[in-house]
Parts: C-alpha cells; sequence; structure tokens
C-alpha cells in the first residue's frame, strides 16, 4: 500500500496497491458481486459507462447542488462518484410494466469524487480517496413496496460484513445528515480496530419518486402511468471493507490472515505477510 508512489503519478488522495493487498481488493469485489448476484439476493449484475450527461447527473441528483464535488473531463463528460448513477438512470425516460419491477441492480465500478467539500478530512490513509472501487447496489420498485424494497437491501449489505465476521452497526440518520434526494437513509458503519472507531462503509437510502421525476421513469400500473420508487445502496465500499479486513485480520507479526470467505478468491493465498 504505497501512497508515496501513488503522489508521483497522481498527486494527493490516490493509492497504488500491489501483490497481496491488490490480489485481497480485486477478490473483495468479487466475492460481493457474488453474493448480490446469488439466488439469496437476486442481483441482475450489469457493467456500465463510467463516463455520463449532464442529464444522467441531473437524473440521480449529484447536479446541479453538488457539482463541485464531481470529476468532469474536457469534453464535457462527467466521471461517475458512484454507480448509482448509470444503474438508477437505465430507466430513464421509460415506461416499464409492473409485472418486471422489482428491478435490483448491482455494479462494482471505479468511483471518482473530487472531496471540495471535505477540506482537511481523512486527508491520510485511504478513507477518503479520489478514486475507489465500490459495489453498488440499486432498486426501481413500486410506491407500495420501497419502504420493504429499502428493509432488504440493508439486509444484503449487512450480509456481505456477515460472511467477512466483522463488526459493524447500523445507524439511522437524521434529516440533517441525509443525502439530497434521500426519504429515509441507514448507514452501516464498520468497526476499525486501527482507529478504535466505526467508520461508514455502507448508505442505503430511499429516494421515493425524487428521483424519478428528474429521470422521467414511470410504471404502467392498473390505475395508469405512475412514477416509480429508487432506491441505492453500497453493498460494500470496497476500499473500505480492505482496510477493515486488514485491522480486524491483523496478527501480531504483522501479517494479514485471509478471512475463510475470500479463500475462493485468492488461489492459494492465505497469509499476506510484510516483505
Amino acid at each position: 500500500m504505497d501512497f508515496e508512489l501513488a503522489t508521483k503519478l497522481s498527486g494527493a488522495r490516490f493509492v497504488v496497491l500491489q501483490k497481496g493487498l491488490a490480489r485481497l481488493e480485486r477478490a473483495l469485489g468479487q466475492f460481493m458481486l457474488d453474493v448480490h448476484t446469488g439466488k439469496e439476493h437476486g442481483y441482475t449484475e450489469v457493467s456500465p459507462p463510467i463516463l455520463v450527461r449532464d442529464e444522467v447527473m441531473f437524473g440521480t441528483a449529484q447536479l446541479p447542488k453538488f457539482a463541485d464535488d464531481q470529476f468532469r473531463t474536457t469534453n464535457d463528460f462527467w466521471l461517475i462518484p458512484t454507480a448509482e448513477v448509470p444503474l438508477t438512470n437505465l430507466v430513464r425516460e421509460s415506461i416499464v410494466e409492473e409485472s418486471v419491477l422489482p428491478l435490483r441492480l448491482t455494479a462494482c465500478t471505479p468511483c471518482f469524487r473530487a472531496e471540495a467539500g471535505a477540506a482537511g478530512k481523512d486527508t491520510r490513509g485511504m478513507i477518503r480517496q479520489h478514486q475507489f472501487t465500490k459495489v453498488e447496489l440499486v432498486s426501481i420498485t413500486t410506491p407500495e413496496k420501497s419502504k420493504d424494497e429499502h428493509e432488504r437491501m440493508l439486509a444484503c449489505a449487512e450480509e456481505v460484513l456477515k460472511k467477512l465476521e466483522l463488526h459493524y452497526r447500523v445507524v439511522t440518520l437524521c434529516t440533517a445528515d441525509m443525502g439530497f434526494s434521500s426519504a429515509k437513509t441507514y448507514d452501516i458503519e464498520v468497526w476499525l480496530p486501527g482507529q478504535n472507531a466505526y467508520r461508514e462503509i455502507s448508505s442505503c437510502s430511499n429516494c421515493g419518486e425524487f428521483q424519478a421525476r428528474r429521470m422521467n421513469a414511470r410504471y404502467r400500473a392498473k390505475d395508469g402511468v405512475q412514477h416509480v420508487h429508487t432506491l441505492n445502496g453500497s453493498g460494500v465500499a470496497v476500499g473500505r471493507a480492505l482496510i477493515a479486513v486488514m485491522e480486524t485480520y491483523q496478527q501480531e507479526n504483522g501479517a494479514i490472515s485471509v478471512p475463510s470467505a475470500l479463500a475462493p478468491y485468492m488461489g492459494r493465498i492465505t497469509k499476506i505477510e510484510r516483505a
């Protein structure tokens, strides 16, 4: 885990992972996707674009309010801050049949955030990076079922941490702490022994019809056409999960034991040792 080398390449808030840690990060992402696309969770895996247009960022409410927290290319594309953006917009400007709902989508993508509003916060380490990997969960459903879908999504995200045997807690956010588009949000906070603190690793939000109205995303109900409800959540942040695994499974000699849930993804590597 080399921050100085990353600074030579890209500046602050970047990291270069090599060897065992690079393999561990990849294993975490693959493991999470397999959990969420399995029969129990039933999400459909998507590989979406990570460059999107203005109207797509507007649809999920990153624009215009949070433009300063985003990265924009010189030819007017936006780098996605989360896969929520392209996944939710898959139903933009469309009318879906009620029979296909809920749509449950997942993706593992790189994410990019300028962190303009986080000056001085977590400037060192892996917690707040400009580029990071995250597995995202998105649900498109009817208004009647969105509350139950929210609880289900939270349980799916929790299952990842349970399988990794990481300690965590769930917090219901007050209105002042919720995102711009959210009607209700749960945060999952994982225990980081190195910081002696819980830190957010997932945020699961029910956005109601707020995003759907911006995207003009609707469904054909028995009594006419209505807006869908959209939900999103991290399932979970891969970089933060990497830190939680490293700190939770670190041995006295500094080596890191590989959690049993990741064994199928790590080949014959059972322990990551300091060079």
